[in-house]
Protein backbone atom coordinates (compact mmCIF):
# COMPACT_ATOMS: atom_id res chain seq x y z
CA UNK A 1 0.00 0.00 0.00
CA UNK A 2 1.43 3.44 -0.88
CA UNK A 3 -0.38 5.06 1.75
CA UNK A 4 -0.31 4.00 5.12
CA UNK A 5 -2.35 6.13 8.42
CA UNK A 6 -4.38 5.27 11.15
CA UNK A 7 -8.12 6.63 11.39
CA UNK A 8 -9.25 7.93 14.73
CA UNK A 9 -12.85 7.22 15.51
CA UNK A 10 -13.95 10.59 16.43
CA UNK A 11 -13.59 10.81 12.69
CA UNK A 12 -15.84 8.59 11.57
CA UNK A 13 -18.75 9.94 10.31
CA UNK A 14 -21.56 8.25 12.03
CA UNK A 15 -24.77 10.42 10.76
CA UNK A 16 -25.80 11.47 7.31
CA UNK A 17 -25.05 15.47 6.70
CA UNK A 18 -28.35 17.61 6.50
CA UNK A 19 -28.56 19.17 3.58
CA UNK A 20 -26.72 16.88 1.91
CA UNK A 21 -24.26 19.30 0.62
CA UNK A 22 -23.09 20.37 4.20
CA UNK A 23 -19.80 18.42 3.98
CA UNK A 24 -16.43 19.67 3.40
CA UNK A 25 -14.50 19.65 0.17
CA UNK A 26 -10.86 19.03 -0.02
CA UNK A 27 -9.24 19.86 -3.12
CA UNK A 28 -6.13 18.38 -4.27
CA UNK A 29 -3.54 19.70 -7.72
CA UNK A 30 -0.67 17.76 -6.89
CA UNK A 31 0.58 18.48 -3.09
CA UNK A 32 -1.13 21.93 -3.07
CA UNK A 33 -4.20 21.10 -0.85
CA UNK A 34 -7.38 23.56 -0.47
CA UNK A 35 -10.02 23.58 1.87
CA UNK A 36 -13.41 24.22 0.70
CA UNK A 37 -17.63 23.45 1.21
CA UNK A 38 -19.04 21.41 -1.22
CA UNK A 39 -21.72 24.28 -2.39
CA UNK A 40 -18.02 26.13 -4.02
CA UNK A 41 -17.73 23.02 -6.49
CA UNK A 42 -19.24 24.84 -9.36
CA UNK A 43 -16.59 27.93 -8.61
CA UNK A 44 -13.69 25.42 -8.94
CA UNK A 45 -14.16 23.98 -12.22
CA UNK A 46 -14.54 25.24 -15.91
CA UNK A 47 -17.29 25.92 -18.27
CA UNK A 48 -16.70 23.16 -20.92
CA UNK A 49 -15.26 21.01 -17.80
CA UNK A 50 -17.73 17.08 -17.68
CA UNK A 51 -18.42 15.41 -14.43
CA UNK A 52 -19.07 11.69 -15.24
CA UNK A 53 -21.71 10.05 -12.51
CA UNK A 54 -22.87 6.88 -11.60
CA UNK A 55 -26.94 6.86 -11.52
CA UNK A 56 -27.19 3.44 -10.12
CA UNK A 57 -29.68 3.38 -7.04
CA UNK A 58 -29.27 1.75 -3.89
CA UNK A 59 -31.10 -1.35 -2.78
CA UNK A 60 -32.31 -2.39 0.59
CA UNK A 61 -29.39 -5.29 0.50
CA UNK A 62 -29.74 -6.58 4.91
CA UNK A 63 -31.48 -9.36 5.69
CA UNK A 64 -32.19 -10.63 9.02
CA UNK A 65 -32.70 -14.60 8.73
CA UNK A 66 -35.35 -16.32 10.82
CA UNK A 67 -32.09 -17.71 12.79
CA UNK A 68 -31.34 -13.91 13.71
CA UNK A 69 -27.96 -14.06 11.07
CA UNK A 70 -27.59 -10.84 9.37
CA UNK A 71 -26.93 -11.00 5.68
CA UNK A 72 -25.50 -8.47 2.90
CA UNK A 73 -26.67 -9.30 -0.28
CA UNK A 74 -23.82 -8.20 -2.99
CA UNK A 75 -23.96 -9.03 -6.27
CA UNK A 76 -26.45 -11.04 -8.80
CA UNK A 77 -23.64 -13.16 -10.80
CA UNK A 78 -24.27 -13.89 -14.51
CA UNK A 79 -25.17 -17.58 -13.76
CA UNK A 80 -28.14 -16.63 -11.36
CA UNK A 81 -25.99 -17.13 -7.80
CA UNK A 82 -25.74 -14.70 -5.69
CA UNK A 83 -22.46 -13.04 -3.86
CA UNK A 84 -23.56 -12.66 -0.07
CA UNK A 85 -21.84 -11.69 3.22
CA UNK A 86 -22.52 -13.97 5.97
CA UNK A 87 -21.83 -10.99 9.03
CA UNK A 88 -21.57 -13.89 11.13
CA UNK A 89 -18.35 -15.55 9.86
CA UNK A 90 -18.14 -18.28 12.28
CA UNK A 91 -21.54 -20.14 11.04
CA UNK A 92 -20.33 -19.87 7.37
CA UNK A 93 -19.84 -23.40 5.65
CA UNK A 94 -20.18 -25.24 2.68
CA UNK A 95 -24.37 -26.44 2.00
CA UNK A 96 -25.37 -24.40 5.01
CA UNK A 97 -29.11 -23.37 4.48
CA UNK A 98 -29.80 -19.43 5.37
CA UNK A 99 -33.81 -19.13 6.40
CA UNK A 100 -34.65 -15.64 4.79
CA UNK A 101 -38.59 -14.06 4.24
CA UNK A 102 -40.14 -16.49 1.82
CA UNK A 103 -37.55 -18.48 0.96
CA UNK A 104 -33.72 -19.67 1.49
CA UNK A 105 -29.71 -18.80 0.35
CA UNK A 106 -27.70 -21.98 0.72
CA UNK A 107 -23.37 -21.41 0.74
CA UNK A 108 -22.08 -23.19 -1.77
CA UNK A 109 -18.31 -22.11 -1.81
CA UNK A 110 -16.38 -18.79 -0.08
CA UNK A 111 -15.17 -16.79 -2.98
CA UNK A 112 -13.28 -14.07 -0.71
CA UNK A 113 -12.33 -14.19 2.92
CA UNK A 114 -16.33 -12.33 3.40
CA UNK A 115 -18.16 -13.43 0.45
CA UNK A 116 -19.70 -16.18 -0.46
CA UNK A 117 -21.13 -17.77 -4.02
CA UNK A 118 -24.76 -18.58 -2.91
CA UNK A 119 -27.72 -20.36 -4.39
CA UNK A 120 -31.00 -18.25 -4.28
CA UNK A 121 -34.01 -19.57 -3.84
CA UNK A 122 -36.70 -16.74 -3.44
CA UNK A 123 -39.17 -15.22 -5.53
CA UNK A 124 -38.01 -13.07 -8.01
CA UNK A 125 -34.74 -11.58 -9.03
CA UNK A 126 -32.47 -9.66 -6.44
CA UNK A 127 -33.88 -6.07 -7.07
CA UNK A 128 -37.65 -6.90 -6.86
CA UNK A 129 -36.63 -9.43 -3.58
CA UNK A 130 -34.69 -6.80 -1.91
CA UNK A 131 -37.13 -3.98 -2.01
CA UNK A 132 -39.87 -6.15 -0.59
CA UNK A 133 -38.03 -7.48 2.37
CA UNK A 134 -34.46 -5.66 2.51
CA UNK A 135 -33.31 -2.50 4.69
CA UNK A 136 -30.15 -0.52 4.23
CA UNK A 137 -26.93 -1.65 4.74
CA UNK A 138 -25.25 -0.48 8.15
CA UNK A 139 -21.80 -0.42 10.02
CA UNK A 140 -21.43 -0.15 13.55
CA UNK A 141 -20.21 3.37 13.16
CA UNK A 142 -23.28 4.82 12.53
CA UNK A 143 -25.34 5.77 14.94
CA UNK A 144 -28.41 3.67 13.95
CA UNK A 145 -30.60 2.57 11.10
CA UNK A 146 -31.59 5.17 8.34
CA UNK A 147 -34.10 4.86 5.62
CA UNK A 148 -33.46 3.68 2.17
CA UNK A 149 -34.15 6.98 0.52
CA UNK A 150 -30.57 8.11 3.26
CA UNK A 151 -29.03 6.49 0.70
CA UNK A 152 -30.16 7.10 -2.64
CA UNK A 153 -27.98 10.18 -4.66
CA UNK A 154 -30.30 12.40 -6.66
CA UNK A 155 -29.54 11.06 -9.88
CA UNK A 156 -30.00 8.09 -8.99
CA UNK A 157 -32.45 6.41 -11.66
CA UNK A 158 -31.35 2.54 -12.05
CA UNK A 159 -31.75 0.31 -8.65
CA UNK A 160 -28.92 -2.20 -8.18
CA UNK A 161 -26.08 -1.35 -5.93
CA UNK A 162 -25.68 -3.07 -2.47
CA UNK A 163 -23.94 0.23 -1.46
CA UNK A 164 -24.52 3.89 -2.40
CA UNK A 165 -21.82 5.30 -4.33
CA UNK A 166 -21.44 7.66 -2.06
CA UNK A 167 -19.39 10.44 -3.95
CA UNK A 168 -22.65 11.49 -5.12
CA UNK A 169 -24.34 11.85 -1.49
CA UNK A 170 -23.51 15.67 -1.55
CA UNK A 171 -25.07 17.14 -5.17
CA UNK A 172 -27.95 18.77 -4.57
CA UNK A 173 -30.40 19.86 -6.99
CA UNK A 174 -29.06 23.28 -6.00
CA UNK A 175 -25.64 22.06 -6.25
CA UNK A 176 -26.66 20.56 -9.88
CA UNK A 177 -28.27 23.40 -11.14
CA UNK A 178 -25.28 25.85 -10.22
CA UNK A 179 -22.93 23.50 -12.23
CA UNK A 180 -25.43 23.77 -15.22
CA UNK A 181 -25.26 27.71 -15.08
CA UNK A 182 -21.38 27.59 -14.82
CA UNK A 183 -21.46 25.65 -17.90
CA UNK A 184 -20.63 22.04 -16.62
CA UNK A 185 -21.80 19.13 -18.43
CA UNK A 186 -22.70 16.22 -16.38
CA UNK A 187 -23.26 12.58 -17.91
CA UNK A 188 -24.08 9.31 -16.54
CA UNK A 189 -22.60 6.00 -16.31
CA UNK A 190 -24.47 2.56 -14.60
CA UNK A 191 -22.00 0.62 -11.70
CA UNK A 192 -23.95 -1.29 -9.46
CA UNK A 193 -21.85 -1.83 -6.81
CA UNK A 194 -21.40 -4.71 -4.51
CA UNK A 195 -20.70 -4.64 -0.35
CA UNK A 196 -17.97 -2.57 0.99
CA UNK A 197 -15.36 -2.40 -1.23
CA UNK A 198 -12.19 -5.15 -0.70
CA UNK A 199 -9.09 -4.56 0.79
CA UNK A 200 -5.85 -4.50 -0.46
CA UNK A 201 -5.42 -8.48 -0.54
CA UNK A 202 -8.19 -9.51 -1.25
CA UNK A 203 -9.54 -10.34 -4.70
CA UNK A 204 -11.63 -8.63 -6.57
CA UNK A 205 -14.94 -9.43 -7.21
CA UNK A 206 -17.34 -8.87 -10.71
CA UNK A 207 -19.31 -6.01 -11.09
CA UNK A 208 -22.28 -5.10 -13.54
CA UNK A 209 -21.83 -2.03 -15.54
CA UNK A 210 -23.35 -0.01 -18.70
CA UNK A 211 -21.31 3.15 -20.28
CA UNK A 212 -24.37 4.99 -22.60
CA UNK A 213 -23.36 5.12 -26.21
CA UNK A 214 -23.65 9.56 -25.71
CA UNK A 215 -21.26 9.27 -22.67
CA UNK A 216 -18.74 7.59 -24.38
CA UNK A 217 -18.98 10.09 -27.50
CA UNK A 218 -19.38 13.16 -24.93
CA UNK A 219 -15.64 12.44 -22.85
CA UNK A 220 -13.29 12.58 -25.98
CA UNK A 221 -15.50 15.38 -27.56
CA UNK A 222 -14.73 17.35 -24.03
CA UNK A 223 -11.00 16.73 -23.86
CA UNK A 224 -10.59 17.70 -27.45
CA UNK A 225 -12.00 21.53 -26.47
CA UNK A 226 -9.67 21.42 -23.64
CA UNK A 227 -12.28 20.48 -20.73
CA UNK A 228 -11.44 18.23 -18.22
CA UNK A 229 -13.28 14.70 -17.14
CA UNK A 230 -13.86 14.31 -13.78
CA UNK A 231 -15.22 10.97 -12.27
CA UNK A 232 -17.47 11.26 -9.52
CA UNK A 233 -16.66 7.78 -7.60
CA UNK A 234 -14.24 5.49 -8.09
CA UNK A 235 -17.01 3.98 -9.36
CA UNK A 236 -17.29 5.47 -12.88
CA UNK A 237 -12.90 5.30 -13.09
CA UNK A 238 -13.51 1.71 -13.13
CA UNK A 239 -16.16 1.45 -15.86
CA UNK A 240 -14.45 4.00 -17.79
CA UNK A 241 -11.12 2.56 -17.51
CA UNK A 242 -12.67 -1.20 -18.50
CA UNK A 243 -12.85 -0.01 -22.21
CA UNK A 244 -16.26 -1.61 -22.93
CA UNK A 245 -19.53 -0.54 -23.44
CA UNK A 246 -21.73 -2.47 -20.87
CA UNK A 247 -20.49 -6.18 -19.36
CA UNK A 248 -18.84 -7.43 -15.72
CA UNK A 249 -15.81 -5.91 -14.80
CA UNK A 250 -13.44 -7.25 -11.46
CA UNK A 251 -10.57 -4.36 -12.65
CA UNK A 252 -8.54 -2.95 -10.28
CA UNK A 253 -6.31 -0.02 -10.29
CA UNK A 254 -3.39 0.14 -9.10
CA UNK A 255 -0.55 2.84 -9.82
CA UNK A 256 0.76 0.54 -12.30
CA UNK A 257 -2.10 1.18 -14.53
CA UNK A 258 -1.89 4.28 -16.48
CA UNK A 259 -5.35 6.37 -16.04
CA UNK A 260 -6.43 7.16 -19.20
CA UNK A 261 -10.34 8.13 -19.01
CA UNK A 262 -10.01 10.80 -16.60
CA UNK A 263 -8.56 14.21 -15.64
CA UNK A 264 -10.15 14.35 -12.21
CA UNK A 265 -11.96 12.19 -9.23
CA UNK A 266 -14.54 13.23 -6.66
CA UNK A 267 -14.52 10.95 -3.73
CA UNK A 268 -14.88 10.11 -0.22
CA UNK A 269 -12.57 9.61 2.26
CA UNK A 270 -11.16 6.21 2.04
CA UNK A 271 -10.35 3.46 4.78
CA UNK A 272 -5.91 2.82 5.61
CA UNK A 273 -6.54 -0.85 3.91
CA UNK A 274 -8.94 0.17 1.31
CA UNK A 275 -7.81 -0.82 -2.50
CA UNK A 276 -9.19 2.34 -3.21
CA UNK A 277 -6.53 3.58 -2.18
CA UNK A 278 -4.29 2.36 -4.63
CA UNK A 279 -6.86 3.91 -7.37
CA UNK A 280 -5.92 7.55 -5.74
CA UNK A 281 -2.35 6.90 -6.41
CA UNK A 282 -3.01 5.85 -9.70
CA UNK A 283 -4.59 9.38 -10.29
CA UNK A 284 -2.82 11.30 -8.11
CA UNK A 285 0.22 9.86 -7.47
CA UNK A 286 1.72 9.23 -4.19
CA UNK A 287 3.49 11.92 -2.77
CA UNK A 288 0.14 14.14 -3.48
CA UNK A 289 -1.95 11.59 -2.03
CA UNK A 290 -0.17 11.33 1.19
CA UNK A 291 -0.26 15.00 1.18
CA UNK A 292 -3.86 15.32 0.95
CA UNK A 293 -4.50 12.36 3.71
CA UNK A 294 -2.21 13.87 5.93
CA UNK A 295 -4.15 17.42 5.48
CA UNK A 296 -7.53 15.61 6.00
CA UNK A 297 -6.52 14.12 9.12
CA UNK A 298 -4.96 17.16 10.73
CA UNK A 299 -8.33 18.80 9.08
CA UNK A 300 -10.53 16.63 10.96
CA UNK A 301 -11.99 15.71 7.78
CA UNK A 302 -14.81 13.07 8.22
CA UNK A 303 -14.57 9.41 6.95
CA UNK A 304 -16.93 6.92 5.33
CA UNK A 305 -20.40 7.28 3.39
CA UNK A 306 -21.60 10.39 5.37
CA UNK A 307 -18.21 12.16 5.34
CA UNK A 308 -16.79 14.86 3.36
CA UNK A 309 -15.42 14.95 0.10
CA UNK A 310 -11.77 14.91 -1.93
CA UNK A 311 -11.27 16.41 -5.39
CA UNK A 312 -7.84 15.47 -6.69
CA UNK A 313 -6.93 16.83 -9.68
CA UNK A 314 -4.18 15.75 -12.04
Amino acid sequence: MTVTFSLPPALEARAPAEPRDGVRLMVSRGTSVSHHRFPELPSLLEPGDLLVVNNSGTLPAALQTSDGVRVHVSTSLPDGTWLIEPRDTGIARPGLRLPVPEGSLTLLRPFTSRLWVTAADVPGDRVSYLTRHGRAIRYSYTDRDWPIETYQNAYATVPGSAEMPSAGRPFTPAVLSALAGRGVLVAPITLHTGVASAEADEPPYPEWFRVPAPTARLIPHVRASGGRVIAVGTTVVRALETGTAEGWTDLVITPEHPIRTVDGLITGLHEPRASHLMMLTAVAGEEALRASYTAALRERYLWHEFGDVHLLLR
